[in-house]
């Protein structure tokens, strides 16, 4: 049966406009005003948002191998409650997702689980060690979406450049955590006041600066694209801008954490702020800001690490690293970004679903007649405040607890049909 979504203010790229979509199938058959809804399930969205659906493209399922923290079903479940539609999984598996058996899985038990689609990132070199690249050409054919090493960088810059080179055959990006591991030398968080207040050990700047500029560096001398992802600092923001501006094809990501919270918050030694790369200060948060403002940062992930108890309720320096963040993203984008005139409701949408779609060559990421039916129907005036207990993911590790956000989910369609339903 078609579906007619009736009367919400739908969110283009350019503007919104209150209208209707009909939805035939899998595919948005026609937009426009007072469309003839007889024969189909109406769904009433007046007073309400539709927003295309998300793309996370970057996220940690932990599936295989480590399900005690999360698994595909209860990843995506997670992620039709916060409005995202489709998720790019990283590879640090166990095993690692390095070969096509590991992606041929991935993609099989997403069908099975059949609530959001599932995006599987292969890794750049195998068992996410930095020495031998993986078979990337293989995992391209399965339907690996891109290659990365999240979670270290790749130290070795012949292997690097070889990863750049293989990728960008097979038409895939190298997505780059960029850490100097022998600078952050064991660091838990930013190096800075706090870190010498606090006794903890501190994580300069330059470990995510240098590696940057490097992958940057060899993108340009390559001349293929490369995507740098969690961006956490000012300097590095700079850095973007500057190769932007050169012609460089490099795109970059951020996270919620970095443009709302400061490492301030690390004070009660709350695990929860523990993340990597750690947040940082005032200027960082700022520059962030300014940087997806101005389109140095073109897009918003969450880079969901969900952990359980025995990962987190721990002392400070044991405690591993990560934020449980895909069913709060939007939530949290729209109230400190868009409620907060920083961004138009339109601009969020480019950030959160079209570049995404772009950078990796996803189908979706937009609401236009003959694309697909991925969307999600919200309540921009529904305020709550986010309690972790909550959460559908496993993870239940977010320092945004008690925070009050307004934006709630009420509805999300993938491929045209209802996933979630608040």
């Amino acid at each position: 049966m078609k579906k007619l979504i009736k009367g919400g203010e739908v969110v283009f790229a350019d503007g919104t406009e209150v209208c209707d979509i009909l939805v035939d199938g899998s595919k948005i058959e026609k937009i426009g005003k007072n469309l003839d809804g007889k024969g189909c399930e109406v769904i009433d969205a007046s007073g309400k948002t539709v927003f295309p659906g998300i793309i996370d493209m970057h996220v940690h399922l932990r599936e295989p191998g480590f399900e005690g923290k999360e698994d595909i079903e209860s990843g995506s479940r997670a992620a039709v409650a916060g409005g995202v539609t489709q998720v790019c999984c990283m590879p640090n598996t166990n095993p690692v997702c390095d070969n096509a058996v590991v992606v041929r899985y991935i993609l099989s038990r997403a069908k099975e689980v059949g609530l959001c689609k599932v995006r599987p990132i292969g890794a750049i070199t195998k068992g996410e060690q930095g020495e031998t690249l993986s078979d990337i050409g293989k995992m391209a054919k399965e339907g690996a979406v891109a290659l990365s090493d999240d979670g270290r960088s790749v130290m070795n810059s012949l292997i690097m450049r070889r990863g750049m080179e293989y990728a960008s055959g097979f038409n895939l990006k190298c997505l780059c955590h960029c850490e100097d591991a022998s600078l952050v030398d064991g660091g838990v968080v930013n190096e800075g006041k706090n870190s010498t207040l606090t006794g903890l050990k501190g994580s300069p700047r330059a470990a995510e600066d240098i590696m940057i500029a490097r992958d940057i560096s060899l993108a340009e001398s390559l001349d293929v694209p490369v995507h740098i992802c969690h961006v956490s600092t000012y300097s590095g923001v700079d850095i973007i801008r500057s190769a932007k501006k050169r012609g460089v094809k490099v795109t970059a990501e951020t996270c919620p954490h970095y443009f709302i919270l400061t490492d301030d918050v690390i004070d009660d030694f709350d695990t929860f702020t523990k993340v990597n790369p750690p947040l940082r200060e005032e200027k960082d948060r700022k520059a962030i800001i300014e940087g997806l403002r101005d389109g140095t940062l073109d897009c918003i992930v969450t880079d969901h690490a969900p952990h359980g108890r025995k990962d987190k309720e721990v002392e400070y320096n044991l405690a591993a690293f990560g934020i449980s963040g895909i069913e709060t993203s939007f939530a949290l984008s729209y109230t400190y970004l868009v409620k907060s005139g920083i961004l138009s409701l339109s601009q969020l949408s480019v950030l959160m679903a079209k570049h995404p779609a772009e950078i990796l060559n996803l189908e979706g990421g937009e609401i236009r007649e003959g694309g697909v039916a991925d969307l999600s129907v919200i309540d921009l005036n529904a305020k709550y405040v986010i309690d972790g207990q909550k959460f559908l993911s496993k993870g239940k590790n977010t320092p945004f607890n008690g925070f009050e956000v307004y934006g709630k989910v009420l509805l999300t369609l993938v491929d045209g049909d209802v996933k979630y339903r608040a």
